[in-house]
């Protein structure tokens, strides 16, 4: 076992991953010589050269169409969109494209690739740095979209994400990099792309997260508990695939549930979640399905104070728990 950082974790794995097969390269902005803006690819270009590590220039979708060629000429390519709110300009190639061929080739051909986007706020990032995007990509079919947010699960599902036959949106919360650390076992291990984690077992109602907010949600939990409130903890980590299986057996063993994220509350991906356990599991509620999630603002802004304000922290997470708890 090996204690890691999250950004760490993401490191290794693709070292690692570099070394394993050489169809595996990258491109983005500044991973070359830079290292990526987070550091991530440090050292990658001296030990692997610039064929398998591209400097890319601001142009998220050339990065996304390169990468998806190079897929389909038979490599594993990783594109690094240098924050998830710069997406968008690629939004025709991930969705139109990589999420499409597969479907219009009738199976002849798979786009293998990962696009890799650091996500979320809780970095003083403001208006184009911080946004939460995976609702938009969660839609479309013909993409995994995944959000671990422990060292050991990054480290597992990006293996997993690498080898899988198509392609995957891999959120990594940049609030989580250096803040949460974890063992994380040696060897190659692989994490399914889509069954949840119980994080933290409980009796009387349960809560589902992914990103900071699992974090937080964990920490509130704890709050809970030493008022006699005990809550299970639902790492949702895959949004699709989404686990029903595992979200629909924590709710029916409370019958409370609570579903936190920081992505904007309406049309969020807890309104799915929500949706599938009052449509599957409403005989065995004792309370409305309850959801947290950020205010109807655009983003979040640069001051700390209203950051603050549009984050769901761990003390406001609790409030909501312990409504739901005496309902």
């Amino acid at each position: 076992m090996t204690e890691k950082s999250n950004v760490q974790a993401v490191h290794d794995t693709l070292l690692e991953e570099f070394r394993r097969d050489d169809r595996v390269v990258i491109l983005g902005e500044d991973v070359g010589k830079r290292g990526g803006v987070f550091r991530v690819t440090d050292g990658f270009i001296e030990e692997f050269g610039p064929d398998r590590v591209f400097d890319a220039p601001l142009a998220e979708s050339a990065i996304v169409g390169v990468a998806i060629g190079l897929a389909l000429a038979g490599f594993r390519p990783i594109a690094e969109i240098q924050f998830a709110d710069f997406s968008t300009p690629a939004f025709d190639q991930i969705v139109q494209e990589a999420a499409r061929i597969r479907y219009r080739s009738n199976g002849q051909w798979g786009v293998p690739m990962v696009i890799r986007m650091p996500w979320g706020a809780g970095v003083r990032g403001a208006l184009y740095h911080s946004q939460s995007l995976e609702a938009f990509y969660a839609h479309v079919p013909g993409l995994k979209v995944v959000a671990p947010s422990t060292p050991r699960d990054i480290t597992g599902m990006l293996r997993s994400a690498i080898r899988d036959p198509d392609p995957v949106v891999f959120l990594e919360h940049k609030a989580t990099y250096r803040a949460v650390r974890g063992e994380v076992e040696d060897g190659d291990f692989t994490i399914p792309l889509g069954p949840a984690d119980v994080k933290r077992q409980g009796t009387d109602i349960t809560v589902y997260a992914y990103g900071l907010m699992l974090h937080s949600s964990l920490k509130a939990a704890e709050t809970l508990a030493a008022e006699g409130v005990s809550a299970t903890v639902v790492d949702v980590r895959s949004l699709r695939p989404l686990d029903a299986e595992t979200i629909l057996r924590e709710a029916r063993a409370t019958g409370k549930c609570l579903i936190v994220y920081e992505d904007n509350r309406l049309f969020g991906a807890g309104a799915e979640i929500a949706a599938l356990i009052a449509e599957e599991a409403f005989e065995d509620l004792d309370a409305p399905v309850m959801r947290y999630g950020g205010p109807e603002s655009p983003a979040t802004a640069f001051n700390k104070a209203q950051e603050d304000w549009f984050l769901p922290d761990p003390e406001r997470i609790a409030a909501k728990m312990r409504a739901l708890a005496a309902y």
